[in-house]
C-alpha cells in the first residue's frame, strides 16, 4: 500500500502547476466575485486589462516558485506593489504572494532568505500602508493589515519548514555517522582481539615448542646411555606441553559463546615467573632471577604483559643461543615495572659464528636485511606499547638484553 501512495503522487512540477493554476483562478475569480455590483476606484478592465494581467502575472509565476524562489518572490511583490499602489479592487488577489514568501523561507538558507524576507515584507509594508491612506471607508485599512501579518505568518511557517528539515537532516546524519562508528568500533574490537589471541598464541606454542624441542634432543642423545636422564627430559616435555594445552584453551577460550568456563585458568603473570624459571633450567639454560617484591599487587594486565615479555625472551635464547647464562631482573617501582633479560650469548663451540640470529641477517651487499624479521620482539613491543610502555631489544658485549618499562597505571588501550 504503500508503494501504492508514492507511486500515484504527481511530480513536483505537476503539482505547482496545478497550485498555479488555483491560485490565479482563485485571484481573478475571488475579486470579481467579492466587488461585483460595487462601485470601484479602477476596475480591473482599466489601463488595457493591467488589473487582471497582474493577478494572473503573480499567480502564474508561482509554476517556477521552487526553482527561483526569490525572483518568484520579487515578481510577486512588485505585481502587488503595482496593483495596489493603482487603486485596483482590493480581493484575494494575495494568495500567489503568501505562497511565494512561504517558499522563499522554506527553500532557503535561513539568515539569508529571512533577509529577504524581512525586507520585502518591510517594503510590501510601507507600499500597502501609502496607497491605503486615503481609503474609504476607513475600516478597509483592516484588509492591509491583514496582508502585513499574514505576510509575515507565511515567512514564519516557510521559516518552520525550513528549520524542521533541517535538524531532521542533521538528526538522520548523526544516525549515519553513529551507526558507521558503531560498525567502525566493532571492527576495530574483532582485530584487536585477533591480534591479541594471535600473540597469546606465538608466545605459548613458540615457548612449548623451543622447550619440547631441547628436551626431545637430550631425550634422544642420552636414551642409551642414560636411561633417567632421559626419562626426566620426557617428562618435563609431557609437563611443558600439557600446561601449553591448559594455556592454549584459557586463550581460545575466549571464542566460545557457550559461556562454558571448563578447562579455563587465569592468565599467567608474575607468580608463574619461577615455574618459567625452572622450566627454562630444565631446557639448558642457567636462570637467575633478581626480583623484588613490588609495594602493592601489580595490575593483572602488568603481570600478564611482564610474564609473557619474559617467557618470549627465554623462548629466543632457547631458539637461537642454547645453553648460556641468562638474567631476568624486575624492578617493581611506585610508577611502572622495569624488565630486564640479559643472557651471555652462545658459548663458544665449532660451527657458531659471532652474529646473533634473533637479529635480522646482514645482506649480502652490506645494504640490509635479507630474511624477514621474527614476530617475537614484535609482539612484545606491541604488549608493551598497548600498556602504554616501551621496549628496546639488541646485543650488548658478549649477549642480548630485552629492556621493557611498563606504567603501573597504563595508559595505552588495554586488550
Amino acid at each position: 500500500m504503500k508503494h501504492r501512495v508514492v507511486s500515484l503522487r504527481l511530480p513536483v512540477l505537476a503539482q505547482d502547476v496545478l497550485l498555479a493554476l488555483f491560485i490565479t483562478v482563485m485571484q481573478v475569480q475571488g475579486t470579481m466575485v467579492r466587488n461585483a455590483g460595487e462601485v470601484v476606484q479602477r476596475p480591473l478592465t482599466d489601463l488595457g486589462y493591467l488589473g487582471y494581467v497582474l493577478l494572473v502575472v503573480s499567480g502564474v509565476v508561482v509554476v517556477v516558485r521552487r526553482r527561483w524562489p526569490v525572483p518568484v518572490f520579487v515578481t510577486a511583490a512588485l505585481a502587488s506593489l503595482v496593483y495596489y499602489t493603482l487603486d485596483f479592487p482590493d480581493g484575494p488577489g494575495w494568495l500567489g504572494l503568501f505562497v511565494a514568501l512561504y517558499t522563499v523561507a522554506a527553500y532557503g538558507d535561513g539568515r539569508r532568505s529571512l533577509v529577504i524576507a524581512g525586507v520585502g515584507t518591510s517594503v510590501l509594508a510601507i507600499g500597502w500602508l501609502v496607497a491605503a491612506a486615503d481609503i474609504e471607508p476607513r475600516a478597509a485599512i483592516g484588509w492591509v493589515y491583514f496582508r502585513i501579518g499574514a505576510s509575515v505568518m507565511s515567512a514564519a511557517l516557510g521559516e518552520s519548514v525550513r528549520s524542521r528539515q533541517v535538524i531532521a537532516a542533521e538528526a538522520q546524519e548523526r544516525a549515519e555517522f553513529a551507526e558507521r562508528t558503531r560498525e567502525e568500533e566493532a571492527r576495530a574490537r574483532v582485530d584487536a582481539e585477533r591480534l591479541r589471541i594471535a600473540r597469546e598464541v606465538h608466545d605459548t606454542v613458540a615457548h612449548a615448542i623451543a622447550i619440547i624441542n631441547v628436551q626431545s634432543g637430550v631425550t634422544a642423545h642420552v636414551l642409551d646411555k642414560r636411561p633417567e636422564m632421559a626419562r626426566e627430559a620426557l617428562r618435563a616435555i609431557e609437563q611443558t606441553s600439557s600446561r601449553a594445552l591448559r594455556e592454549m584453551r584459557a586463550i581460545l577460550g575466549v571464542l566460545r559463546d557457550d559461556g562454558d568456563d571448563d578447562g579455563r585458568g587465569p592468565y599467567p603473570g608474575l607468580g608463574q615467573i619461577d615455574e618459567l624459571a625452572a622450566k627454562a633450567r630444565e631446557a639448558g639454560l642457567d636462570v637467575k632471577l633478581e626480583e623484588t617484591s613490588p609495594a602493592a599487587p601489580l595490575p593483572s594486565a602488568v603481570g600478564s604483559a611482564a610474564y609473557r615479555i619474559v617467557q618470549e625472551s627465554i623462548t629466543n635464547v632457547v631458539r637461537h643461543v642454547g645453553p648460556t647464562r641468562v638474567t631476568v631482573a624486575l624492578s617493581p617501582g611506585i610508577e611502572a615495572l622495569e624488565i630486564r633479560v640479559t643472557d651471555e650469548g652462545r658459548r663458544a663451540g665449532p660451527g657458531h659464528d659471532s652474529a646473533d640470529p634473533r637479529l635480522p641477517a646482514p645482506h649480502p651487499s652490506g645494504m640490509g636485511s635479507s630474511a624477514k624479521p621474527g614476530r617475537g620482539i614484535v609482539g612484545m613491543r606491541e604488549r608493551c606499547q598497548l600498556l602504554g610502555g616501551e621496549l628496546d631489544a639488541g646485543p650488548i658485549p658478549g649477549g642480548f638484553e630485552v629492556r621493557a618499562r611498563l606504567p603501573l597505571a597504563p595508559t595505552g588501550s588495554r586488550l
